[in-house]
Protein backbone atom coordinates (compact mmCIF):
# COMPACT_ATOMS: atom_id res chain seq x y z
CA UNK A 1 0.00 0.00 0.00
CA UNK A 2 1.34 3.27 -0.86
CA UNK A 3 1.36 6.51 1.49
CA UNK A 4 -2.14 7.54 1.97
CA UNK A 5 -2.66 11.22 1.10
CA UNK A 6 -5.15 13.81 1.02
CA UNK A 7 -5.23 16.13 -2.11
CA UNK A 8 -7.51 19.17 -2.96
CA UNK A 9 -8.14 20.40 -6.42
CA UNK A 10 -8.97 23.73 -7.63
CA UNK A 11 -13.44 23.53 -6.94
CA UNK A 12 -12.20 22.61 -3.07
CA UNK A 13 -13.25 19.01 -3.22
CA UNK A 14 -10.87 16.54 -0.82
CA UNK A 15 -9.35 13.54 -2.38
CA UNK A 16 -8.06 10.15 -0.09
CA UNK A 17 -5.63 8.53 -2.47
CA UNK A 18 -3.21 5.71 -1.84
CA UNK A 19 -5.75 3.00 -1.29
CA UNK A 20 -7.33 1.07 -3.98
CA UNK A 21 -10.22 -0.63 -3.96
CA UNK A 22 -8.63 -4.34 -4.07
CA UNK A 23 -6.36 -3.29 -0.83
CA UNK A 24 -9.58 -2.13 0.73
CA UNK A 25 -11.82 -4.95 -0.19
CA UNK A 26 -9.54 -7.78 -1.73
CA UNK A 27 -11.59 -7.84 -5.18
CA UNK A 28 -12.81 -5.26 -7.47
CA UNK A 29 -14.85 -2.04 -6.88
CA UNK A 30 -17.57 -3.44 -9.44
CA UNK A 31 -18.32 -5.83 -6.36
CA UNK A 32 -19.88 -3.12 -4.38
CA UNK A 33 -21.86 -2.18 -7.21
CA UNK A 34 -23.55 -5.72 -8.12
CA UNK A 35 -24.23 -6.63 -4.85
CA UNK A 36 -26.09 -3.09 -4.09
CA UNK A 37 -27.85 -3.92 -7.76
CA UNK A 38 -29.27 -7.09 -6.35
CA UNK A 39 -30.37 -6.00 -3.30
CA UNK A 40 -32.13 -3.12 -5.20
CA UNK A 41 -33.64 -5.71 -7.69
CA UNK A 42 -35.15 -7.39 -4.52
CA UNK A 43 -36.46 -4.70 -2.96
CA UNK A 44 -38.05 -2.83 -5.40
CA UNK A 45 -41.09 -5.59 -5.77
CA UNK A 46 -43.21 -3.89 -3.85
CA UNK A 47 -43.46 -0.79 -5.01
CA UNK A 48 -43.46 -2.03 -9.22
CA UNK A 49 -45.18 -4.75 -8.27
CA UNK A 50 -48.19 -3.42 -6.51
CA UNK A 51 -49.98 -2.35 -9.56
CA UNK A 52 -50.62 -5.95 -10.17
CA UNK A 53 -51.35 -7.07 -6.87
CA UNK A 54 -54.25 -4.37 -6.38
CA UNK A 55 -56.94 -6.36 -8.74
CA UNK A 56 -56.36 -9.52 -7.15
CA UNK A 57 -56.54 -7.88 -3.07
CA UNK A 58 -60.18 -6.09 -4.65
CA UNK A 59 -61.21 -9.01 -5.84
CA UNK A 60 -59.95 -11.94 -3.07
CA UNK A 61 -61.22 -9.54 -0.58
CA UNK A 62 -63.84 -7.02 -1.64
CA UNK A 63 -62.32 -4.10 -1.25
CA UNK A 64 -62.78 -1.41 -3.71
CA UNK A 65 -59.58 0.13 -5.96
CA UNK A 66 -60.37 3.54 -4.05
CA UNK A 67 -59.53 1.67 -0.47
CA UNK A 68 -56.51 -0.15 -1.13
CA UNK A 69 -54.51 2.40 -3.31
CA UNK A 70 -54.32 4.77 -0.67
CA UNK A 71 -51.22 2.21 0.98
CA UNK A 72 -48.67 2.29 -2.06
CA UNK A 73 -48.99 6.30 -1.27
CA UNK A 74 -47.98 5.55 2.51
CA UNK A 75 -45.69 2.92 1.59
CA UNK A 76 -44.06 6.20 -1.05
CA UNK A 77 -44.27 8.41 1.88
CA UNK A 78 -42.57 5.80 4.43
CA UNK A 79 -39.69 4.63 1.62
CA UNK A 80 -38.76 8.47 0.87
CA UNK A 81 -39.23 10.19 3.94
CA UNK A 82 -36.55 7.33 5.58
CA UNK A 83 -33.83 7.68 3.39
CA UNK A 84 -32.03 11.00 4.63
CA UNK A 85 -32.49 10.13 8.17
CA UNK A 86 -30.80 6.47 7.10
CA UNK A 87 -27.89 8.68 5.11
CA UNK A 88 -27.07 11.03 8.36
CA UNK A 89 -27.20 8.19 10.88
CA UNK A 90 -24.71 6.41 8.68
CA UNK A 91 -22.29 9.34 7.85
CA UNK A 92 -22.38 9.61 12.11
CA UNK A 93 -21.12 5.89 12.50
CA UNK A 94 -24.75 4.99 14.00
CA UNK A 95 -26.28 2.75 11.56
CA UNK A 96 -23.90 0.52 9.64
CA UNK A 97 -24.88 -0.40 6.55
CA UNK A 98 -24.72 -4.15 7.39
CA UNK A 99 -27.43 -3.31 10.23
CA UNK A 100 -29.77 -0.97 7.99
CA UNK A 101 -29.55 -3.95 4.99
CA UNK A 102 -30.64 -6.52 7.68
CA UNK A 103 -33.24 -4.50 9.37
CA UNK A 104 -34.32 -3.68 5.54
CA UNK A 105 -34.59 -7.22 4.47
CA UNK A 106 -36.84 -8.00 7.47
CA UNK A 107 -39.06 -4.80 7.13
CA UNK A 108 -39.35 -5.87 3.56
CA UNK A 109 -40.00 -9.29 3.85
CA UNK A 110 -42.49 -8.32 6.72
CA UNK A 111 -44.46 -6.15 4.28
CA UNK A 112 -44.86 -9.02 1.28
CA UNK A 113 -45.77 -11.52 3.22
CA UNK A 114 -48.25 -8.70 4.51
CA UNK A 115 -49.83 -8.71 0.97
CA UNK A 116 -50.34 -12.08 0.93
CA UNK A 117 -52.09 -12.91 4.34
CA UNK A 118 -53.72 -9.66 5.46
CA UNK A 119 -57.56 -9.62 5.40
CA UNK A 120 -57.80 -6.66 6.68
CA UNK A 121 -56.86 -3.00 5.06
CA UNK A 122 -55.36 -1.78 8.59
CA UNK A 123 -52.99 -4.80 8.21
CA UNK A 124 -52.51 -3.71 4.88
CA UNK A 125 -51.03 -0.40 5.73
CA UNK A 126 -48.80 -1.45 9.00
CA UNK A 127 -47.69 -4.20 7.55
CA UNK A 128 -47.01 -3.25 3.80
CA UNK A 129 -47.10 0.40 3.74
CA UNK A 130 -45.28 1.32 7.20
CA UNK A 131 -43.08 -1.43 7.65
CA UNK A 132 -42.56 -2.29 4.13
CA UNK A 133 -41.59 1.26 3.17
CA UNK A 134 -39.50 1.91 5.73
CA UNK A 135 -37.33 -1.28 4.66
CA UNK A 136 -37.38 -0.24 1.66
CA UNK A 137 -36.03 2.82 1.81
CA UNK A 138 -33.90 1.80 4.41
CA UNK A 139 -32.16 -0.84 1.70
CA UNK A 140 -32.18 2.33 -1.12
CA UNK A 141 -30.30 5.04 0.80
CA UNK A 142 -27.84 2.15 1.81
CA UNK A 143 -27.03 0.97 -1.69
CA UNK A 144 -27.10 4.10 -3.46
CA UNK A 145 -25.15 5.67 -0.82
CA UNK A 146 -22.32 2.58 -1.60
CA UNK A 147 -22.75 3.77 -5.17
CA UNK A 148 -22.07 7.11 -4.51
CA UNK A 149 -18.71 6.54 -2.05
CA UNK A 150 -17.17 3.69 -4.02
CA UNK A 151 -17.90 5.60 -7.60
CA UNK A 152 -17.03 9.41 -7.75
CA UNK A 153 -15.70 9.44 -11.00
CA UNK A 154 -18.91 7.69 -12.32
CA UNK A 155 -21.45 8.85 -10.26
CA UNK A 156 -24.63 9.14 -12.73
CA UNK A 157 -23.81 5.80 -14.63
CA UNK A 158 -23.20 3.81 -11.85
CA UNK A 159 -26.38 5.06 -10.19
CA UNK A 160 -28.61 4.65 -12.93
CA UNK A 161 -27.38 0.82 -13.13
CA UNK A 162 -28.39 0.07 -8.78
CA UNK A 163 -31.17 2.55 -9.16
CA UNK A 164 -32.42 0.73 -12.68
CA UNK A 165 -32.16 -2.32 -10.41
CA UNK A 166 -35.20 -1.72 -8.27
CA UNK A 167 -37.29 -0.92 -11.22
CA UNK A 168 -36.26 -4.07 -13.26
CA UNK A 169 -36.54 -6.61 -10.49
CA UNK A 170 -40.28 -6.22 -10.09
CA UNK A 171 -40.79 -7.77 -13.68
CA UNK A 172 -41.07 -11.52 -13.42
CA UNK A 173 -42.82 -11.08 -10.22
CA UNK A 174 -45.58 -8.92 -12.39
CA UNK A 175 -45.51 -12.03 -14.99
CA UNK A 176 -45.74 -14.73 -12.20
CA UNK A 177 -48.89 -13.06 -10.62
CA UNK A 178 -50.68 -12.75 -13.71
CA UNK A 179 -50.02 -16.22 -14.58
CA UNK A 180 -51.23 -17.90 -11.39
CA UNK A 181 -53.26 -15.19 -10.01
CA UNK A 182 -54.88 -18.21 -7.44
CA UNK A 183 -51.60 -18.64 -5.85
CA UNK A 184 -50.73 -14.60 -4.06
CA UNK A 185 -50.07 -16.20 -0.74
CA UNK A 186 -47.74 -18.95 -2.08
CA UNK A 187 -46.00 -16.33 -4.41
CA UNK A 188 -46.03 -13.44 -2.06
CA UNK A 189 -44.65 -15.92 0.63
CA UNK A 190 -41.95 -17.16 -1.75
CA UNK A 191 -40.73 -13.60 -3.09
CA UNK A 192 -40.39 -12.62 0.66
CA UNK A 193 -37.93 -14.94 1.33
CA UNK A 194 -36.11 -14.43 -1.52
CA UNK A 195 -35.84 -10.67 -0.94
CA UNK A 196 -34.72 -11.40 2.60
CA UNK A 197 -31.98 -13.64 1.48
CA UNK A 198 -30.94 -11.51 -1.14
CA UNK A 199 -31.09 -7.79 0.67
CA UNK A 200 -29.66 -9.86 4.15
CA UNK A 201 -26.90 -11.76 2.01
CA UNK A 202 -25.75 -8.36 0.30
CA UNK A 203 -25.90 -6.44 2.90
CA UNK A 204 -23.06 -8.76 5.31
CA UNK A 205 -21.03 -8.06 2.22
CA UNK A 206 -21.37 -4.54 1.23
CA UNK A 207 -18.84 -2.36 2.47
CA UNK A 208 -18.20 1.58 2.18
CA UNK A 209 -15.02 3.21 1.60
CA UNK A 210 -13.01 5.65 3.78
CA UNK A 211 -14.54 9.29 3.48
CA UNK A 212 -13.31 10.79 0.24
CA UNK A 213 -11.94 7.93 -1.35
CA UNK A 214 -10.65 7.76 -4.69
CA UNK A 215 -9.64 5.13 -6.94
CA UNK A 216 -6.25 4.49 -7.90
CA UNK A 217 -7.13 6.08 -11.71
CA UNK A 218 -7.89 8.64 -12.70
CA UNK A 219 -5.48 10.96 -11.11
CA UNK A 220 -8.22 12.80 -8.93
CA UNK A 221 -7.13 16.75 -10.13
CA UNK A 222 -6.53 16.11 -13.39
CA UNK A 223 -9.88 14.47 -13.94
CA UNK A 224 -11.64 17.46 -11.86
CA UNK A 225 -10.53 19.47 -14.80
CA UNK A 226 -11.54 17.77 -17.63
CA UNK A 227 -14.70 18.78 -18.94
CA UNK A 228 -15.85 14.83 -20.54
CA UNK A 229 -16.49 14.19 -17.02
CA UNK A 230 -17.13 18.17 -15.34
CA UNK A 231 -19.23 19.74 -17.39
CA UNK A 232 -20.27 22.26 -14.45
CA UNK A 233 -18.40 21.16 -11.52
CA UNK A 234 -20.34 22.85 -7.51
CA UNK A 235 -18.98 26.73 -6.68
CA UNK A 236 -19.18 25.14 -3.57
CA UNK A 237 -19.93 21.94 -0.91
CA UNK A 238 -23.59 22.81 1.06
CA UNK A 239 -24.18 21.11 3.53
CA UNK A 240 -27.94 19.98 4.17
CA UNK A 241 -28.67 22.80 6.65
CA UNK A 242 -27.59 25.44 3.49
CA UNK A 243 -29.10 23.28 0.68
CA UNK A 244 -32.88 24.07 2.25
CA UNK A 245 -31.46 27.81 2.02
CA UNK A 246 -30.74 27.82 -2.00
CA UNK A 247 -33.60 29.04 -3.87
CA UNK A 248 -32.69 26.29 -6.59
CA UNK A 249 -33.56 23.72 -3.94
CA UNK A 250 -37.58 24.72 -4.32
CA UNK A 251 -37.49 24.30 -8.18
CA UNK A 252 -35.58 21.44 -8.12
CA UNK A 253 -37.59 19.43 -5.41
CA UNK A 254 -40.89 20.57 -7.36
CA UNK A 255 -39.42 19.25 -10.25
CA UNK A 256 -38.53 15.93 -8.06
CA UNK A 257 -42.02 15.88 -6.72
CA UNK A 258 -43.60 16.49 -10.38
CA UNK A 259 -42.04 13.51 -11.44
CA UNK A 260 -42.90 11.48 -8.75
CA UNK A 261 -46.46 11.83 -9.20
CA UNK A 262 -46.58 11.05 -12.55
CA UNK A 263 -44.47 7.73 -12.10
CA UNK A 264 -46.41 6.83 -8.67
CA UNK A 265 -49.84 7.55 -10.44
CA UNK A 266 -48.86 5.19 -13.40
CA UNK A 267 -47.89 2.59 -11.10
CA UNK A 268 -51.30 2.83 -8.92
CA UNK A 269 -53.30 2.69 -11.64
CA UNK A 270 -52.39 1.87 -15.14
CA UNK A 271 -52.85 -1.58 -14.54
CA UNK A 272 -56.48 -1.01 -13.47
CA UNK A 273 -57.24 1.00 -15.87
CA UNK A 274 -56.25 -1.16 -18.52
CA UNK A 275 -57.30 -4.52 -17.37
CA UNK A 276 -60.86 -3.24 -17.61
CA UNK A 277 -60.55 -2.57 -21.00
CA UNK A 278 -57.98 -4.98 -22.62
CA UNK A 279 -57.87 -7.53 -19.91
CA UNK A 280 -55.10 -8.65 -16.97
CA UNK A 281 -52.96 -10.15 -19.41
CA UNK A 282 -52.26 -7.04 -20.80
CA UNK A 283 -52.60 -4.91 -17.79
CA UNK A 284 -49.41 -7.41 -16.45
CA UNK A 285 -47.44 -6.78 -19.66
CA UNK A 286 -47.89 -3.11 -19.42
CA UNK A 287 -46.61 -2.83 -15.80
CA UNK A 288 -43.69 -5.36 -16.82
CA UNK A 289 -43.00 -2.67 -19.87
CA UNK A 290 -43.26 0.32 -17.22
CA UNK A 291 -41.03 -1.42 -15.30
CA UNK A 292 -38.32 -2.89 -17.71
CA UNK A 293 -38.34 0.34 -19.50
CA UNK A 294 -37.67 2.34 -16.19
CA UNK A 295 -34.86 0.43 -15.20
CA UNK A 296 -32.91 0.27 -18.59
CA UNK A 297 -33.70 3.90 -19.25
CA UNK A 298 -32.23 4.73 -16.06
CA UNK A 299 -29.17 3.46 -17.33
CA UNK A 300 -29.49 4.68 -20.92
CA UNK A 301 -30.04 8.50 -19.44
CA UNK A 302 -28.01 8.30 -16.77
CA UNK A 303 -24.99 7.59 -19.64
CA UNK A 304 -26.71 10.32 -21.72
CA UNK A 305 -26.43 12.82 -18.98
CA UNK A 306 -22.88 12.63 -18.48
CA UNK A 307 -22.70 13.68 -22.35
CA UNK A 308 -25.38 16.26 -23.06
CA UNK A 309 -26.17 17.87 -19.61
CA UNK A 310 -28.65 16.66 -16.69
CA UNK A 311 -30.95 19.52 -16.94
CA UNK A 312 -31.26 18.94 -20.57
CA UNK A 313 -32.14 14.90 -20.34
CA UNK A 314 -34.23 15.67 -17.27
CA UNK A 315 -36.17 18.36 -19.28
CA UNK A 316 -36.26 15.36 -22.56
CA UNK A 317 -37.66 12.91 -19.87
CA UNK A 318 -40.10 14.96 -18.18
CA UNK A 319 -41.93 16.33 -21.65
CA UNK A 320 -41.81 12.38 -22.88
CA UNK A 321 -43.23 11.24 -19.53
CA UNK A 322 -46.34 14.03 -20.17
CA UNK A 323 -46.79 13.06 -24.12
CA UNK A 324 -47.18 9.24 -22.71
CA UNK A 325 -49.97 9.87 -20.52
CA UNK A 326 -51.95 10.90 -23.42
CA UNK A 327 -51.25 8.32 -25.41
CA UNK A 328 -52.26 5.98 -22.41
CA UNK A 329 -55.60 6.90 -22.22
CA UNK A 330 -56.19 7.26 -25.59
CA UNK A 331 -54.70 3.78 -27.05
CA UNK A 332 -56.50 2.20 -23.54
CA UNK A 333 -59.53 3.89 -24.20
CA UNK A 334 -60.07 2.95 -27.43
CA UNK A 335 -58.77 -0.78 -27.29
CA UNK A 336 -55.38 -0.35 -29.30
CA UNK A 337 -52.65 -2.71 -27.54
CA UNK A 338 -49.63 -1.97 -28.88
CA UNK A 339 -50.57 2.31 -28.02
CA UNK A 340 -50.67 0.64 -24.19
CA UNK A 341 -47.39 -0.88 -24.68
CA UNK A 342 -45.67 2.20 -26.40
CA UNK A 343 -47.18 4.56 -23.67
CA UNK A 344 -46.33 3.26 -21.06
CA UNK A 345 -42.76 2.63 -22.20
CA UNK A 346 -42.17 6.42 -22.70
CA UNK A 347 -43.66 6.73 -19.33
CA UNK A 348 -41.36 4.44 -17.69
CA UNK A 349 -38.09 6.00 -20.14
CA UNK A 350 -39.66 9.56 -18.88
CA UNK A 351 -41.18 10.11 -15.63
CA UNK A 352 -39.38 7.23 -14.67
CA UNK A 353 -35.56 7.91 -14.59
CA UNK A 354 -36.14 11.34 -12.78
CA UNK A 355 -33.90 9.67 -9.98
CA UNK A 356 -31.24 8.22 -12.03
CA UNK A 357 -30.39 12.04 -12.67
CA UNK A 358 -31.00 13.41 -9.47
CA UNK A 359 -28.09 11.85 -7.81
CA UNK A 360 -25.75 13.21 -10.62
CA UNK A 361 -27.70 17.04 -10.16
CA UNK A 362 -27.00 17.01 -6.37
CA UNK A 363 -23.65 16.20 -6.96
CA UNK A 364 -23.05 19.31 -9.26
CA UNK A 365 -25.27 21.43 -7.58
CA UNK A 366 -24.08 21.12 -3.98
CA UNK A 367 -20.53 19.65 -4.68
CA UNK A 368 -19.20 16.13 -2.90
CA UNK A 369 -19.12 16.92 0.76
CA UNK A 370 -22.70 15.84 1.62
CA UNK A 371 -24.04 14.27 -1.58
CA UNK A 372 -25.69 10.96 0.47
CA UNK A 373 -27.69 13.57 2.81
CA UNK A 374 -28.57 16.16 -0.11
CA UNK A 375 -29.94 13.05 -2.20
CA UNK A 376 -31.95 12.25 0.56
CA UNK A 377 -33.27 15.80 1.63
CA UNK A 378 -34.36 16.20 -2.19
CA UNK A 379 -35.84 12.44 -2.34
CA UNK A 380 -38.50 13.18 0.22
CA UNK A 381 -39.93 15.38 -2.75
CA UNK A 382 -41.49 11.62 -3.72
CA UNK A 383 -43.25 11.56 -0.67
CA UNK A 384 -44.99 15.03 -1.88
CA UNK A 385 -45.39 13.09 -5.11
CA UNK A 386 -47.20 10.26 -3.46
CA UNK A 387 -50.08 12.57 -2.06
CA UNK A 388 -50.74 14.42 -5.60
CA UNK A 389 -49.59 11.44 -7.89
CA UNK A 390 -52.69 8.95 -6.06
CA UNK A 391 -54.12 10.36 -2.93
CA UNK A 392 -55.49 12.89 -5.13
CA UNK A 393 -55.93 11.19 -8.33
CA UNK A 394 -58.24 8.78 -6.41
CA UNK A 395 -60.40 11.92 -5.67
CA UNK A 396 -59.97 12.80 -9.45
CA UNK A 397 -61.09 9.26 -10.55
CA UNK A 398 -63.77 8.64 -8.36
CA UNK A 399 -65.10 12.18 -9.45
CA UNK A 400 -63.73 13.16 -13.27
CA UNK A 401 -62.82 9.86 -14.47
CA UNK A 402 -59.57 8.22 -16.16
CA UNK A 403 -59.26 11.14 -18.91
CA UNK A 404 -59.25 14.16 -16.49
CA UNK A 405 -56.75 12.05 -14.28
CA UNK A 406 -54.33 10.94 -17.15
CA UNK A 407 -55.19 14.25 -18.51
CA UNK A 408 -53.81 16.04 -15.44
CA UNK A 409 -50.65 13.85 -15.10
CA UNK A 410 -49.95 14.84 -18.54
CA UNK A 411 -50.21 18.57 -17.64
CA UNK A 412 -48.43 18.16 -14.23
CA UNK A 413 -45.28 16.02 -16.18
CA UNK A 414 -44.92 18.51 -19.08
CA UNK A 415 -45.01 21.62 -16.10
CA UNK A 416 -42.05 19.72 -14.80
CA UNK A 417 -40.17 19.39 -18.01
CA UNK A 418 -40.79 23.72 -18.56
CA UNK A 419 -39.76 23.67 -14.63
CA UNK A 420 -36.23 22.62 -15.29
CA UNK A 421 -35.92 25.91 -17.00
CA UNK A 422 -35.36 27.50 -13.49
CA UNK A 423 -32.64 24.94 -12.66
CA UNK A 424 -29.05 26.63 -12.29
CA UNK A 425 -26.00 26.18 -9.97
CA UNK A 426 -25.82 28.10 -6.74
CA UNK A 427 -23.27 30.58 -6.82
CA UNK A 428 -22.78 30.58 -10.98
CA UNK A 429 -24.10 33.40 -12.72
CA UNK A 430 -26.66 32.56 -14.99
CA UNK A 431 -25.26 33.90 -18.15
CA UNK A 432 -22.19 31.77 -17.97
CA UNK A 433 -24.39 28.89 -18.07
CA UNK A 434 -24.67 26.67 -21.36
CA UNK A 435 -27.76 25.78 -22.51
CA UNK A 436 -27.51 22.45 -20.99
Amino acid sequence: MSEIRELQDVYGRRYRVGETDLELLGRPRAWMAWLAAAAMFAAGVQQYGFGVLAPVLTRVHGWTFGEIVPSLAVWAICQAGVVFPAAWLRERGILPPAAAMTTGAVLCAAGLVTLGHASGLAAVFVGYSVLGGLGTGLVYATCVGAVLAWFPDRTSARVGVVSGAFACGSVPFVLLVNAVPGERALLLDGTAAVTLLVIAGCGALLRFPPRHWWPETPEPRAWALDKAHNRNPAIRHYRPSELLRCPVTRSLYLVVALAAAVLLFDLGYVATFVAARGGTGLAAAALAVLAGVTGGGRVLLGWLSDRLGRRRVLRLALAAGGIAQFTLYYSGDHGHPAGVLAGVALAGLGNGCCYALLAGLVREYFGEESVPQNFGLLYTAKAVGALFGIGLAALVVATHGYLTAFAAAGVLSIAGALLTGRLAQPGRPRSLLPSA
